[in-house]
């Protein structure tokens, strides 16, 4: 074989081996880097439970935002998801699992299904979650968001305040809007031993995220962690 025959073939066959990535592959490269990125800084941050950190490895935040936030999806921030409410920043969403201390096949409640984001971590994670949404538009494409990416959560419209009595008991609860109480019927709702996380405070006041623990006997006892900003916490529906 001539010279110039063997080095087109030798051409041929490294091009084949290093195919170069287009469209959808690349932004998927990209989003999986970014999203790589933004675990790691949770973690440096302290968070240390693996099941919540591989859970937020694999889920794709960017499918939880509107299209035009896209390009900020794993940025350590809040970002709107409209009606006035947000996706919780990420370093937010992954300390309040810890403090849940989620396992496979726990059963946990969420007031404030948003865009998905912290049910979708939850689920990941393999707990049986249950997830109630004030904004009727948010509950329908939070919905159609778990079933488009087969996450097993089961969701409803409706005001949280109230919980949803005819799943509980839980194991634990999460709030993701601040609310100006401890609501009682999420607290009756708690299983004796379980944990509740919840911001309490004004929407134009300090907000202080409490955890709230049920011991074997039904005593309450809660604890302030940190200071937070959460969207208030709305009654009724919308």
């Amino acid at each position: 074989m001539q010279l110039a025959s063997r080095l087109s073939l030798l051409v041929v066959v490294i091009c084949a081996g290093v195919a170069p990535l287009r469209g959808q592959d690349r932004s998927a490269a990209a989003y999986n880097e970014r999203r790589q990125a933004m675990v790691d800084l949770i973690e440096r941050r302290g968070v240390r439970d693996s099941a919540t950190l591989s859970a937020m490895r694999v889920l794709p935040r960017h499918e939880f935002v509107p299209a035009s936030q896209r390009s900020r999806a794993y940025g350590d921030y809040p970002l709107p998801i409209g009606h006035g409410q947000t996706i919780s920043q990420p370093y937010i969403v992954a300390y309040m699992t810890e403090i849940l201390q989620p396992k496979p096949g726990m059963k946990l409640l969420e007031i404030g299904t948003g865009s998905g984001y912290q049910a979708a971590v939850l689920a990941q994670i393999g707990c049986e979650v249950y997830s109630v949404e004030i904004f009727e538009a948010l509950a329908t494409s939070a919905r159609q968001r778990f079933d488009r990416l087969a996450l097993a959560v089961t969701s409803r419209h409706g005001d949280g305040h109230h919980g949803w009595s005819d799943a509980a008991p839980f194991d634990a609860v999460i709030v993701t809007a601040a609310a100006g109480y401890i609501p009682p019927a999420l607290v009756a709702q708690l299983k004796p031993g379980g944990r509740m996380v919840i911001p309490v405070g004004s929407v134009y006041g300090v907000q202080n995220l409490i955890l709230v623990e049920k011991d074997p006997d039904g005593n309450i006892r809660t604890r302030n962690l940190l200071p937070v900003r959460f969207v208030p916490m709305l009654s009724g529906i919308r």
